[in-house]
């Protein structure tokens, strides 16, 4: 699952991580990148929000902090149902953008696979900045080996300048899968757009079988989901 939870908050402005807790929940995916997480920010009342939501789900996590924010520390986090083995945090450059935007990476095993899963958030400005950063991304990740899955809320269109370029190396679980509809997953109320996406690197044994979004209005987003086979 990828999902911009907008810091716990839904399309009725009101902090509600059990909802989003709620969502997870129902879908049960086994891995999880998450955008806009906040741990003792004083918009979301000081709140723990990675910790509260693996508690709430039973989840193990990691959390990397991107931004210092209003006290506390604002990013991109990652819930397992797997222990998680290593961390990797890695911040990119922006000369545009004021928000500061990184990925998080972690290793975990199943099925005597390790497996790399990993979740960032690009500049939702400018598409040159996202451009840059996902040049950034890849670089990070080219000596990274075995299955390696990403989750991003990228801003960016099957259109867009990011987008192709992570084709370029990646494949995407929504276009693999030939799921059903346009995968539109923000707003949430009324989706226009696909900009949440789920790649895997390609030939290294990771195969998406279905892709799916789930309706909730818990965030602005809506998550999207990916059942893959790794072999």
């Amino acid at each position: 699952m990828t999902y911009n939870i907008h810091v716990g908050v839904g399309m009725d402005k009101k902090l509600d991580l059990q909802r989003i807790a709620d969502v997870i929940n129902r879908e049960r995916p086994d891995l999880v990148g998450l955008q806009e997480v906040d741990r003792g920010v004083k918009r979301t009342e000081g709140k723990d929000e990675i910790a509260e939501l693996a508690e709430m789900t039973r989840m193990h996590f990691a959390f990397a902090p991107n931004l210092d924010y209003q006290g506390g520390k604002y990013g991109v986090a990652i819930l397992s149902r797997f222990p998680i083995k290593n961390t990797v945090h890695r911040m990119f450059e922006n000369k545009r953008e004021a928000e500061r935007r990184g990925l998080l990476r972690v290793e975990v095993e199943f099925g005597g696979a390790t497996v790399n899963f990993v979740t960032t958030h690009l500049d939702y400005q400018f598409a040159d900045g996202r451009l840059f950063e996902t040049e950034q991304l890849l670089k990070n990740l080219e000596n990274v080996k075995g299955p390696l899955i990403v989750v991003a809320d990228l801003n960016d269109t099957p259109g867009g300048s990011a987008y192709k370029l992570m084709r370029t190396l990646f494949d995407d679980a929504w276009i693999v899968s030939r799921a059903k509809g346009e995968g539109f997953s923000y707003p949430a109320d009324k989706p226009l757009k696909r900009i949440d996406h789920i790649f895997y690197r390609t030939g290294m044994g990771v195969r998406a079988k279905k892709a799916w979004v789930v309706e909730t209005l818990a965030s602005d987003h809506v998550p999207v989901l990916a059942t893959v086979e790794i072999k």
